[in-house]
């Protein structure tokens, strides 16, 4: 009984550390007319906050509803339908944003909470474990989102742009989408909210470089990651390249495991999303990839993936 009431009193701790950060979230057309609602999650003191792209495209306004009930007008500063990836700011200042936590460290299995709007119902909480992690789903713009957090969460329309919680407190996943009736839940991994995050306040949009592959996360044993010094057992396993792209003039092979880029770990698509940024376009980056039992080192040149 003690186990139970401590995970209670832990759970309700972590819940109002973060409550305050999360918003419910009404979409608007022109006169005012609600077009749809979801959530979202204060991540900086002066109040830029992630939520869905899906949930705020179109809308010609955003009303956001704080933890207090007072009302805003935010504004729309980017969305990324590549990611299913949203930017909102809403004009005040926040005591207690929510802190971004690393997705890479998420486990298999360890626990997770949820905070959205479902059915409009705000500040609602859920309690659920990691399922997988590394899961593929079609995003907005058509483009598979690859890298993303599975969960038995609780989620239903209206959770989609709040934060999916750690048990530190840290949002570690924004809520993205549920498969009806089936138990399953999904969530675009926190790194990759950040990557989007600080492209749209330095570029105003997430500019990207390509380099031809089609990948996914994979795992392979520790004694390897150990044989080769790489700091995770997990790296970018290519299933395809893509002809005449930047990877293939590089040399890069179907079965390639991409394990780091300028010497940063590749421990997942988000961090290759990450690394691939505006600053990559047209600059020759060194790839190691594990190939036949050795690390292989690749000079590739990525290009700009067009909008």
């Amino acid at each position: 009984m003690n186990l139970l009431r401590s995970l209670s009193h832990e759970v309700a701790r972590l819940v109002d550390r973060v409550r305050p950060a999360v918003l419910h979230v009404q979409t608007l057309r022109a006169g005012r007319r609600a077009l749809g609602g979801g959530s979202a999650v204060l991540v900086t003191p002066d109040g830029f906050a992630l939520t869905n792209s899906h949930v705020i495209r179109g809308a010609d306004a955003v009303e956001v509803t704080l933890s207090d009930g007072t009302t805003a007008i935010a504004d729309v500063i980017g969305d990324d339908p590549f990611t299913d990836v949203g930017v909102l700011r809403v004009p005040r200042h926040f005591e207690r944003p929510a802190p971004l936590g690393d997705s890479n460290a998420l486990r298999v299995g360890e626990t997770v909470i949820a905070v959205g709007s479902p059915l409009g119902l705000a500040h609602t909480v859920t309690l659920g474990v990691v399922s997988a992690l590394g899961r593929t789903l079609p995003s907005p713009s058509g483009r598979p989102i690859e890298g993303v957090i599975q969960t038995d969460t609780p989620l239903n329309p209206g959770n989609s742009g709040g934060p999916l919680i750690n048990a530190d407190g840290q949002v570690v996943g924004i809520n993205t989408a549920i498969a009806p009736g089936q138990g399953l839940c999904f969530a675009i991994p926190a790194n990759t909210g950040q990557f989007v995050l600080s492209e749209v306040l330095r570029h105003g949009r997430v500019r990207r470089a390509r380099i031809g592959v089609a990948a996914q996360e994979v795992l392979f044993a520790q004694a390897i990651a150990q044989r080769f010094g790489l700091a995770f057992n997990r790296g970018i396993g290519v299933h395809a390249v893509e002809p005449g792209s930047p990877a293939d003039a590089a040399g890069v092979r179907p079965g390639d495991v991409l394990v780091r880029i300028d010497g940063r770990p590749l421990a997942s698509i988000a961090d290759l999303h990450r690394t691939l940024d505006g600053d990559a376009i047209g600059r020759e980056v060194t790839i190691e990839a594990l190939r036949g039992g050795r690390l292989a080192e690749l000079r590739v040149r990525p290009a700009e993936l067009a909008a």
